[in-house]
């Protein structure tokens, strides 16, 4: 997902995780997307997330996490307006 995030120049790369593994892959998103200075890219996703891992992935760099059940409208919005304030279009 990362390399094709680089080659493609996206915006955001977002994940849905409802198996558990968020605290696994997440942190191994991060690392990559260190690795390939992809800093300027939001790193977004849900599922079930407990609130107090929620706190950890944000302070890890992850943006808001959605539950599950999120309207797509309310996703869109959020990348939209962190793409207007990032990404400096």
């Amino acid at each position: 997902v990362v390399h094709t995030a680089l080659q493609e120049d996206v915006d955001a790369i977002g994940i849905s995780i409802l198996s558990g593994a968020h605290m696994t892959v997440f942190p191994k998103i991060i690392q990559l997307m260190k690795d390939l200075e992809l800093d300027d890219v939001l790193l977004t996703g849900g599922g079930i997330i407990p609130d107090k891992d929620q706190k950890v992935l944000n302070e890890m760099g992850v943006g808001k996490l959605f539950p599950p059940g999120t309207h797509t409208k309310e996703i869109a919005d959020y990348i939209r307006q962190w793409a207007a304030q990032y990404r400096n279009f």
